[in-house]
């Protein structure tokens, strides 16, 4: 893409444009049908699902602290509340104080958010497998998670402007 001046030093190249491309459609199309797969399969928003999964399936006790859920689910704090909020009237997590900070909240899967995570789990696994590595041997797989993975870490690295600390009082000139 060629940019006009004062604007052509900003321009991708042919090669950053195709992969620039190629993954945010890629991305948007297979999220797309990851949303219509769970909401079928288990009345759950994408969102809902890997907090579910991070509980159930990645946390040895199935409670993560409410910050360390957002980080790993790459969500807002604000918006991971109103997830929990929702996640919680629906039996699915619970909320408590955290033991080890009274300032912290953990959450933590119930039996109920386990079944849902079980119906999910199953046609999620089948639509990533068939969208996403059908057409990917191993060699490829692995080499797709070698390029994306310090794309991640140097993204995780600056968080969004929701998830970064908040400043407290205002900064003296």
């Amino acid at each position: 893409m060629s940019l006009a001046e004062p604007y052509d030093h900003l321009a991708l190249d042919h090669d950053q444009l195709r992969a620039y491309f190629a993954l945010m459609d890629s991305v948007a199309l297979l999220r797309h049908r990851i949303e219509q797969q769970l909401r079928e399969a288990a009345d759950l928003t994408y969102v809902q699902f890997k907090v579910l999964a991070r509980l159930g399936l990645d946390s040895p006790t199935g409670s993560l602290r409410m910050t360390e859920l957002a980080d790993e689910v790459v969500y807002s704090r604000s918006g991971l509340t109103y997830q929990a909020t929702q996640m919680e009237r629906a039996g699915l997590v619970e909320r408590n104080p955290s033991p080890e900070d009274d300032r912290g909240v953990t959450v933590t899967i119930t039996d109920a958010g386990r079944e849902r995570l079980d119906r999910a789990t199953p046609g999620h696994i089948e639509l990533v497998r068939e969208q996403l590595f059908a057409t990917l041997d191993d060699t490829d797989v692995r080499a797709l998670a070698t390029m994306l993975e310090p794309a991640l870490a140097h993204m995780r690295a600056s968080p969004p402007r929701s998830a970064a600390p908040r400043r407290r009082g205002k900064a003296k000139p």
